[in-house]
């Protein structure tokens, strides 16, 4: 497993990272713990979890993911073997299980979250904490056609200055965006500078072969500031395993289980993902392999978060860090986006 480092922080992550949001929704406690074990017996050392985790989010869940984390680094005292991310979540009124509602990116908010996420972990610092989404109307969670709105918004000032607080107290060692564009990822990198705040090391945002979108602002800034990509859906919710394809609903599947997880089941998004996973069968190719390869060899990503219900399926993601997609498949990837371009942003 290559090791990359996490922008300008030093800190060197492998080049998948295990995604854990399923953990306390369709996976157990004893079901996570495995996961981790198995990640870091492969070389994984990455682990991104967050304080509204799991997915779907319900009062009922919350901070389970946290949790369960916890327990296996209680349990086996591997706190030095991994690098744990988390994050904050950005403003929003829909979750009123966490911290009473009316969540914000500012000083009361952020400070009760990292405690709390701590607490849950069982650690004194995370490595990595990021800014789940803007505080600000923005286009973010596949959100196109931007429209201006000047709803009062938490600067990002303020946010920095508390993780700059944060940093210095010794509770967490680097901070990221997540969800972000590319104005908001310029500004708070430019307010860094201007004020001697810590500086942004990485960006999480979806990144796949049905919605390339990133490559568009943000890769340009990720190989330009030193704050790089952190893939989430490189699956496209399993999308481009090819499992879901003629209508298919496999039991216990995330698109199978919950309807809210529609981003890439359009028309077009179906067309365009049998279009790459016949491109892998034909190749004799794992198509979720390919996917996946395709996106961690992208020079602008640091790390691919990967997800799984089942062994045999994280097993598989695990194994595509060793598959080199040769000139050709790499030319017919290329030829179907151009083809069929972003059909899921």
């Amino acid at each position: 497993m290559e090791n990359r480092i996490l922008g300008r922080s030093g800190i060197k992550v492998s080049s998948l990272c295990l995604g854990t949001m399923t953990w306390g929704q369709q996976n157990t406690e004893a079901e996570a713990h495995i996961q981790l074990d198995a990640a870091l017996d492969s070389g994984i050392n990455f682990i991104d979890c967050a304080e509204m985790y799991p997915v779907p989010p319900r009062a009922e869940t919350q901070g389970l993911t946290e949790r369960y984390l916890g327990s296996w680094l209680k349990k086996t005292g591997r706190r030095h073997d991994v690098v744990i991310a988390s994050k904050v979540c950005g403003r929003s009124d829909n979750f009123p299980w966490i911290r009473d509602g009316g969540l914000r990116l500012d000083r009361r908010n952020i400070e009760q979250a990292i405690d709390a996420s701590l607490q849950r972990l069982g650690i004194e610092t995370i490595d990595l904490y990021q800014m789940h989404w803007p505080d600000r109307p923005a286009n973010f969670f596949g959100q196109l056609g931007y429209v201006h709105q000047d709803q009062r918004a938490v600067s990002l000032e303020e946010t920095l200055e508390v993780f700059d607080d944060l940093m210095s107290a010794g509770k967490i060692r680097c901070i990221g965006m997540s969800n972000e564009t590319p104005w908001g990822m310029m500004h708070g990198i430019q307010v860094s500078r201007e004020k001697a705040y810590p500086r942004l090391v990485s960006i999480q945002n979806p990144y796949n072969l049905l919605n390339r979108t990133y490559e568009i602002g943000l890769a340009e800034v990720s190989q330009r500031e030193d704050a790089g990509l952190l893939a989430y859906s490189p699956l496209a919710f399993g999308v481009l395993s090819g499992k879901y394809l003629d209508g298919a609903k496999p039991e216990g599947a995330r698109l199978s289980l919950f309807d809210r997880f529609t981003r890439y089941s359009n028309e077009e998004g179906q067309r365009a993902a049998r279009a790459y996973v016949e491109l892998a069968r034909g190749a004799g190719i794992d198509p979720a392999q390919m996917a996946l390869s395709y996106v961690t060899s992208r020079s602008f990503v640091v790390s691919t978060i990967i997800g799984a219900t089942r062994m045999d399926q994280l097993k598989s993601n695990i194994q595509s860090a060793q598959l080199d997609l040769s000139a050709d498949i790499l030319r017919e990837i290329e030829n179907i986006h151009h083809a069929i371009p972003n059909p899921c942003p």
